[in-house]
């Protein structure tokens, strides 16, 4: 069934969103905080992974171990802090109704949350914190042969770069609008595929995928001109995204200060394309100080076995005139 079909077949029962929006005011920002509702599964989510690395990080100083204060604000704070501000604020309020707040949700999941979590590098906290028996089953994740597949830089970086253009060129992006269900299974969907991609290639962890900076900046680099290119395309295309949706969207709610789906569609592309530059180059100063920071620690690595090498030769003459 084509993306149209399936936005037809489901007007007879609006969903849970569609309901909800017809109480909605016009957007602003202050509708961002105005229009708040906690979510179970965004909530639930975020207070778990929050609690979870908290208390990794109460362990570790309980036995006196340094844990670095920014990896921790990046994690709780940056990371399941933004996942829940795009799950649970006025941008999942409005995530239905207007394409253009859809679509900076969805930078949010795809690219910030997972830049902060990996940046927090969980997984090494997790490492040096966890029982024997849980160390081992988490070792035994990182290194089994489906995640190692997934994680391989090509297939990451795939995934990463052409989900977007499956899911706003084909049915799917029409079928979450239809379904709550598959609607909270693509928050998550965003998280996991951005996460696939960007934690071998910014973060800490020691994860399967990862490769030389070089190689890294690369990747980032062939990122940049298929977000462009997506929002380009949604901005010239005269095919309405989810048209049936957006076009019945007014009747069906009563919102009259819905703006034409045209427009709409034309801003959520202008978004894509110029948030994607924008996080691009975030990811791109991320990278630089990460690499300037391993030349420097590779530097002092160096220095030091020169000076060993040094002092090694100081004291072999001596140790040869001895009686």
């Amino acid at each position: 069934m084509t993306g149209t079909g399936i936005a037809a077949a489901a007007l007879g029962s609006v969903p849970r969103a569609a309901d909800a929006a017809a109480a909605l005011p016009p957007f602003d920002l202050a509708s961002v905080v105005t229009q708040w509702q906690l979510e179970p599964v965004p909530t639930v989510l975020s207070v778990w992974m929050a609690g979870l690395y908290l208390l990794g990080v109460r362990r570790l100083r309980s036995r006196r171990d340094r844990w670095p204060w920014g990896r921790t604000l990046s994690f709780v704070v940056l990371g399941t802090g933004s996942f829940l501000l795009a799950t649970s604020s006025g941008l999942a309020a409005y995530d239905t109704t207007l394409l253009s707040v859809h679509m900076v949700q969805h930078m949010v999941l795809a690219m910030l949350v997972p830049l902060a979590l990996a940046l927090g590098a969980p997984v090494t906290l997790a490492l040096r914190t966890l029982p024997a028996t849980p160390r081992r089953w988490l070792l035994a994740v990182l290194h089994a042969p489906v995640v190692r597949v997934l994680s391989a830089p090509p297939l990451a970086f795939a995934l990463f770069v052409l989900t977007p253009w499956a899911l706003y060129l084909t049915a799917w992006y029409d079928a979450t609008l239809t379904s709550p269900y598959l609607h909270e299974a693509l928050h998550l969907h965003f998280v996991l595929i951005g996460a696939l991609f960007l934690w071998p290639v910014v973060g800490v962890d020691p994860v399967p995928g990862r490769v030389g900076y070089p190689f890294r900046m690369l990747l980032m680099v062939m990122t940049l001109p298929f977000h462009a290119f997506l929002g380009i395309t949604l901005m010239a295309q005269k095919e309405l995204v989810a048209g049936d949706w957006y076009r019945g969207l007014a009747e069906r709610t009563g919102l009259q200060w819905l703006p034409d789906p045209a427009a709409d569609q034309h801003l959520a592309g202008g978004i894509l394309w110029s948030t994607g530059d924008l996080v691009g180059l975030v990811f791109f100063l991320v990278l630089f100080v990460q690499w300037a920071r391993s030349s420097m620690r590779e530097a002092e690595r160096e220095d030091r076995r020169i000076d060993r090498l040094e002092q090694q030769d100081r004291l072999r003459p001596q140790q040869g005139s001895l009686p």
